[in-house]
């Protein structure tokens, strides 16, 4: 599917950096690029270490290193959002590693935790993290530049990574409308982590975006009508209030 929905990605952003306009420093292309390079190691890690390993352990995982690392970074780089703010990071990473945590069918397909699922599991995590401290330093007088110069990256490493697996095939009918969709959201999505990003903290924004799982599993109750664990209700629930806290800091 990505290899559908990241070139639409990539000619949509290149479309609205170009309407945007703004300068294109060193830094934009820079961070852009570096931002790309995590992104796209990170998709690779993850789903190299959902094949190979227990969801239910790589899911949490990397879903709290995708929060986490950005958090410890701003710390290093000295934000201090404040008491009430840091007790809703606290429950967002909880948060985030409950609601990510899935049933699976292990009883019946077992999967084992082994130290290259433990790898894959890590890099994927911080790969994640990482994408969002590069777009974070970016200069912000850049307008979506940098983001057009991450799905360069992306894109030439997932056709790269294909390319190399003989798995460069595109899909047709409806996993090809999905992707395309995909691709539409995927724009939408990014051009409003910037905005986050450059309008607030590191710590802040991107454990704030990391807690999409939850809105992946409201639609999976709403539109897929599937049924959900008390630790992934707990973990929405934690969710709404770690935002209000951040939000009233």
């Amino acid at each position: 599917m990505v290899l559908v929905s990241y070139p639409v990605a990539l000619v949509l952003l290149g479309t609205l950096a170009i309407a945007v306009g703004g300068p294109i420093p060193a830094g934009a292309i820079g961070w852009g690029l570096a931002s790309g390079i995590a992104l796209g190691l990170g998709g690779w890690w993850f789903y190299a270490a959902l094949g190979a390993g227990p969801i239910s352990v790589v899911s949490p995982i990397s879903a709290v290193l995708t929060a986490g690392v950005p958090v410890a970074v701003g710390f290093v780089m000295g934000e201090r959002p404040g008491t009430v703010a840091d007790g809703g990071i606290v429950l967002a990473l909880l948060a985030v590693v409950l609601v990510s945590r899935q049933a699976t069918d292990e009883d019946i397909r077992p999967h084992r935790f082994t130290r290259k699922v433990a790898w894959l599991t890590v890099g994927a995590g911080v790969a994640f993290g990482l994408d969002f401290v590069f777009i974070h330093e970016a200069p912000d007088d850049s307008g979506l530049w940098p983001l057009a110069f991450a799905r360069v990256a992306a894109a030439v490493l997932v056709f790269s990574a294909a390319t190399g697996a003989r798995e460069l095939r595109v899909p047709t009918g409806p996993p090809l409308k999905l992707a395309l969709v995909a691709g539409l959201s995927d724009t939408a999505a990014n051009v409003a982590m910037l905005l986050a990003l450059r309008g607030s903290d590191l710590a802040l924004a991107s454990v704030l975006i990391s807690l999409f799982p939850a809105v992946t599993v409201v639609l999976a109750i709403v539109v897929l009508r599937e049924r959900v664990h008390r630790g992934q209700v707990l973990g929405m629930v934690l969710a709404a209030v770690a935002v209000a806290m951040i939000t009233a800091r």
